[in-house]
């Protein structure tokens, strides 16, 4: 159940506000299922595939592999593409690399899903609380007009805040909407990073070739 005293306050702010407020609860089930997300794919854990990357050049292959074996870390099964794709004897060196960059494009294009809604979200926010505001001032000063010379300034002055209120509605969802997208691209950015320096060090150590 929605408590009174928020019904009422996103009543005084109409219909922009009770978007503003959708947006913010989708915000939040957001970051939350992005945050998830990252930690089943282990965005957070890269110890394994560091230590399975250093057997592999001291030529202990199989090692290596049994130790990134199995995993769903992102850094774990691009290692164990790459090493799968380098002792694969039917590819050449160009085709095994291919092949493990196709995995990894897929699996990044996985960890970066849901960051454009992030990103339309801070931007929009703020832009509909503007609107709200604009709309509630034509409101309060509609009314003014109406009223002619008795017209109460206290009366306009809480149109105006009310009207002021999806502005800061929309700047409050906006900004952590923004900091998690921020965030959430640095993690990607560094996975990205991470992937592609492990997949180096695959193809220029060790392996058969």
């Amino acid at each position: 159940m929605i408590p009174e005293a928020l019904l009422n306050f996103l009543d005084r702010g109409g219909a922009t506000l009770w978007l503003i407020a959708a947006l913010s609860v989708l915000t939040l089930a957001l970051i939350l299922w992005k945050a998830w997300r990252l930690a089943l794919m282990g965005a957070w854990s890269g110890s394994a595939t560091a230590q399975a990357v250093t057997l592999w050049a001291n030529g202990q292959t199989d090692t290596a592999l049994a130790t990134v074996s199995g995993r769903r870390s992102l850094r774990a099964r691009l290692a164990h593409t790459a090493m799968t794709a380098r002792l694969d004897q039917t590819l050449s060196e160009p085709q095994a690399r291919e092949e493990t960059s196709r995995h990894a494009r897929a699996d990044l294009t996985e960890a970066r899903r849901g960051l454009r809604a992030l990103e339309l979200i801070s931007t929009i926010a703020p832009l509909l609380g503007l609107l709200g505001t604009v709309l509630g001032m034509i409101t309060a000063f509609q009314t003014l007009q109406e009223a002619g010379t008795r017209a109460d300034p206290s009366a306009l002055a809480g149109g105006i805040w009310v009207a002021l209120l999806t502005t800061a509605a929309g700047m409050a969802v906006a900004i952590p909407a923004g900091v998690a997208l921020s965030w959430f691209e640095s993690i990607t950015d560094r996975l990205q990073a991470d992937m592609e320096d492990a997949a180096t060090r695959i193809f220029i150590r060790g392996g058969p070739r």
